[in-house]
């Protein structure tokens, strides 16, 4: 039962969170670790301790966005492979934009933050939290291109079509088990890529032909594993053909889900051009977060989050001196 009390800690957090955005400092401190560390997407970065994450997030946050609330669609425990104990979840932050935040000039209008997030679980309270949030879809919403169109569709992203995603009740372990040895099995097969040939990797094992691709802003949303190879996987693999994944903080599965993360989970070499940039020849790292919904054996949906700011900083690129450009103009 320690993973139900984990999920209902985290989860009963963030409703109290929902309705109450004034006292989050106060939130925080009763149900995080004294020395609980944050790390958040470039520019908000490293944060400690429950002062230090309410001053350098929430209270910007709250002020740009003062009706937020988060609405999840995917929540789920587990234990990772270094027996650590982790609460994670995926959906989207929405609330009326009303003030600058981060830089990017408020609509006034509604607006959702796409979110992906990692909640370590030590002597009973949040000791660790690791956020994702989809900042260049937000730019875009507010009419600020700062990464070139997306090759892959661009929508609001959707939960999972079976509407299961948040798993509050238990779940059977054995299902866990099974999701995890599946999306294991799947990110071995992307280590085998002899830098010629897709099909050296075997993906067509692991994921269904009509699987569904939720990537972040600058590479967009496919249907299909035709549109997943052609709109993302060979893009990644002409500029990052000797990536190396795996290097993950967190990874676990959960009924009929499966999760990782890693602060950084991926290096590689930028050796093609990659959304606009020719290769460089830099050694980068990169931030990513994914989810992935199984059935039948199958990988049928995943959701991706990779730091796309972070990752050009590396590259030499600052997308926030290309937004300060265009909020000029």
């Amino acid at each position: 039962m320690t993973n139900q009390r984990n999920k209902a800690l985290v989860w009963q957090f963030w409703q109290a969170i929902n309705r109450n955005p004034a006292g989050v400092n106060d939130l925080l401190k009763a149900n995080c670790h004294h020395d609980i560390v944050f790390d958040g997407p470039h520019p908000i970065n490293q944060l400690a301790d429950p002062d230090g994450i309410t001053e350098g997030f929430w209270h910007p946050f709250y002020a740009a966005f003062p009706d937020v609330v988060r609405q999840p669609y995917i929540f789920m425990g587990g234990e990772s492979f270094d027996g650590t104990t982790w609460v994670s979840s995926t959906g989207d932050f929405i609330g009326t934009f009303i003030d600058t935040w981060l830089g990017i000039p408020a609509s006034g209008q509604s607006a959702h933050i796409r979110y992906g997030e990692f909640c370590k679980i030590y002597e009973g309270k949040i000791g660790e939290q690791i956020l994702l949030l989809d900042i260049p879809d937000l730019c875009a919403q507010v009419g600020l291109e700062i990464l070139p169109p997306n090759s892959g569709a661009t929508l609001w992203i959707p939960g999972p079509q079976s509407g299961d995603g948040n798993l509050l009740e238990e779940q059977d372990p054995a299902d866990g088990l099974s999701s995890l040895s599946l999306v294991n099995d799947m990110l071995n097969g992307l280590g085998s890529y002899d830098q010629d040939d897709m099909a050296s990797m075997g993906q067509r094992n692991y994921w269904h032909e009509d699987m569904r691709w939720y990537g972040p802003s600058g590479i967009g949303t496919t249907y299909g594993l035709k549109g997943f190879e052609e709109h993302h996987q060979m893009p990644w693999l002409e500029a990052f053909p000797d990536r190396k994944g795996g290097h993950h903080r967190a990874r676990f599965g959960e009924g009929v889900y499966a999760c990782s993360t890693g602060w950084p989970s991926m290096y590689a070499t930028h050796l093609g051009e990659y959304l606009g940039v020719p290769a460089t020849g830099k050694e980068v790292k990169m931030r990513v977060m994914d989810w992935w919904h199984c059935e039948d054996n199958l990988l049928v949906e995943n959701w991706v989050f990779i730091d796309l700011i972070e990752l050009f900083l590396q590259l030499e690129i600052d997308l926030f001196a290309n937004l300060r450009e265009q909020t000029k103009e």
